[in-house]
């Protein structure tokens, strides 16, 4: 498809994300990674028994992370991962003021999409149920810059975080703000054909396989720019940056070499020309390595088991992987 000189406006165009202050790493793309050791955020000691308390540990880690690469938190957008959390998890961490979800399952989508809209809901139309879902933590206060917020308020922002089959696209098409994880021209064009019948934008993320992994998901590193300049071509798709999962590794450290060659991959994507319009967020990092992912240029962390424990036994934590439904 031809790219059209000026893109049509749409009255049906989604929200986009708009973290605030969600810039582009302020990290040079030449500069050589920093010897710096971030333990695991499990590494270091027991995380916090409730939700609010290992959020605030979170987020504290965030923006310790942020200011070693010179930015501050609000710089960095943190999507937590819903996978295992439980339904009154969901509710909490609404309350707690954070819209950013992710998901990397279609139906698991689906499923907690419905139940906060259905929570939501209720909230607006039950004003006990909304007062009593309104307290969040007494330490979160003004002046740490993060309120706590009316779950009612406000809608989610949703994620789709993991490999997206082309015969399940169009179920996840009207619920998400940002897919993270286009790896091919064919997921591509089929998003593109979704969102040319529904009159709609959609904003993506190219997923790199920048580990090298064989059974990692995200196209090759050389094939990336390729492959952003062929989804520039698309009206309805907009490519907003790349993301990448580095190798399990209980040493954060070993991730770096992966998401510094991304965050170059990133800057290259930048300012070469192949893409129109805002080219800014890089998703990496995740809760064994968010730290350094941060400090190595990221502005979007996928979070799951730090907010919300670790998943039941046997399961895989699912703050990333494939779509398997």
């Amino acid at each position: 498809m031809s790219k059209s000189k000026a893109e049509p406006r749409t009255k049906n165009a989604p929200v986009a994300i708009v973290a605030p202050k969600l810039q582009p790493p302020s990290v040079p793309p030449a500069k050589k990674s920093r010897p710096v050791v971030v333990p695991a955020v499990h590494a270091v000691k027991p995380l916090p028994t409730t939700l609010p308390e290992r959020y605030e540990h979170v987020m504290s880690q965030v923006e310790a992370a942020a200011k070693r690469s010179g930015r501050s938190a609000r710089d960095v957008l943190v999507v937590a991962v819903t996978k295992y959390a439980l339904p009154e998890q969901v509710r909490e961490i609404l309350a707690l003021g954070h819209r950013d979800l992710g998901e990397n399952r279609v139906q698991h989508l689906i499923q907690q999409a419905a139940m906060v809209d259905e929570f939501q809901s209720r909230l607006r139309t039950l004003p006990s149920m909304r007062r009593a879902a309104a307290p969040a933590g007494a330490f979160l206060e003004a002046e740490k810059g993060r309120v706590r917020s009316d779950p009612a308020d406000a809608s989610v922002r949703w994620h789709m975080i993991g490999h997206l089959q082309r015969n399940k696209a169009k179920k996840v098409i009207d619920l998400v703000r940002l897919t993270h994880s286009v790896d091919s021209l064919r997921i591509a064009e089929e998003l593109q054909n979704i969102a040319l019948r529904k009159d709609r934008v959609i904003e993506v993320l190219i997923q790199v396989n920048c580990s090298g992994e064989e059974q990692k998901y995200g196209c090759p590193i050389p094939a990336a720019i390729p492959l952003a300049e062929q989804i520039g071509t698309m009206i309805n798709v907009k490519v907003r940056g790349l993301m990448t999962m580095a190798a399990h590794s209980a040493n954060p450290e070993d991730s770096r070499a992966t998401f510094a060659r991304c965050r170059e991959l990133f800057e290259e994507l930048r300012t070469s020309g192949v893409v129109e319009g805002p080219v800014n967020i890089l998703s990496m990092g995740m809760t064994g390595d968010f730290g350094v992912a941060i400090e190595e240029g990221a502005n979007c962390v996928r979070i799951g088991s730090a907010f919300f424990g670790e998943p039941p036994a046997g399961g895989v934590d699912g703050e990333d992987g494939a779509d398997e439904d």
